[in-house]
């Protein structure tokens, strides 16, 4: 397969800019994608936050979709509007998740305050419990519910919720999942009868059967994500939209035009 100028040009940016970071310098920290209710949260990110990546399997599956399905729309829509795209979805997936975090980050932040209010050992199993962290804290709870009146321990209650709260907070969006993403949903809306073959399973699917289960499946896994899921499903789930909204439009315009 022939590389296009753009595709090209991403993969060497994403890969260069790992190898950045795996020599130890942070780039993290700085241009990943941050809630808005933390303070490290700056405009820029919706950027770059898809030039980074947590680790090698992580790269390695972005690029290996951009390699694959990138040269061929970037050929049909040229480089510019090919990279006009590449940039709309990766912004619209980061919009779409940090829409979501800030509206559980605020529950989130509210519940803080309500505990913080009234800190008992009746309200900080519950607001463990709810979180799936009950374990965690489960040798507080238990001396703290032994002393329920004891300012020192009300004083670490306080702060085992609010550090909690704020480590929620300081975990950045990083991938060009939401952009890659896009790109399969307008390839299966291109070209949804190309046959594709899954290496797990070894079976032949066509394009638009791939993106109807990847969709759903991010659907699912988004609204009912595991504790332990670190898999930001709504930026895959807002590349996708953002690549439909754009191809349709595209498409309209098109017919206007002729």
């Amino acid at each position: 397969m022939n590389l296009t100028p753009v595709v090209r040009t991403l993969l060497l940016i994403n890969v260069g800019l790992f190898i950045v970071k795996a020599l130890g310098i942070d780039l993290i920290s700085t241009f990943g994608l941050y809630s808005f209710l933390s303070p490290a949260f700056a405009p820029h990110q919706f950027v770059t936050y898809m030039f980074l990546h947590a680790d090698f399997g992580h790269i390695f599956s972005n690029m290996l979709g951009l390699f694959f399905f990138g040269p061929m729309l970037e050929q049909v829509w040229g480089s510019k509007r090919f990279t006009i795209f590449y940039f709309i979805t990766g912004v619209g997936a980061g919009l779409l998740f940090l829409g979501i975090n800030y509206f559980e980050a605020s529950q989130l932040r509210d519940a803080v305050a309500v505990f913080q209010s009234n800190p008992t050992p009746e309200s900080l199993e519950l607001f463990l419990s709810d979180r799936g962290l009950l374990s965690q804290g489960d040798n507080f709870l238990r001396v703290f519910e032994d002393n329920p009146t004891d300012p020192a321990y009300r004083r670490g209650a306080v702060q085992l919720i609010q550090t909690y709260y704020e480590q929620q907070l300081a975990v950045p969006m990083v991938g060009a999942s939401g952009a890659i993403f896009g790109i399969l949903m307008a390839f299966g809306l291109l070209f949804p009868n190309t046959e594709l073959f899954l290496l797990f399973p070894p079976i032949p699917i066509k394009a638009k059967y791939l993106v109807a289960f990847y969709g759903a499946y991010e659907l699912y896994s988004g609204i009912y994500r595991a504790q332990s899921d670190n898999v930001a499903h709504f930026a895959h789930i807002g590349g996708m939209l953002f690549a439909f909204i754009l191809v349709k439009y595209w498409g309209k315009q098109r017919n206007n035009f002729y």
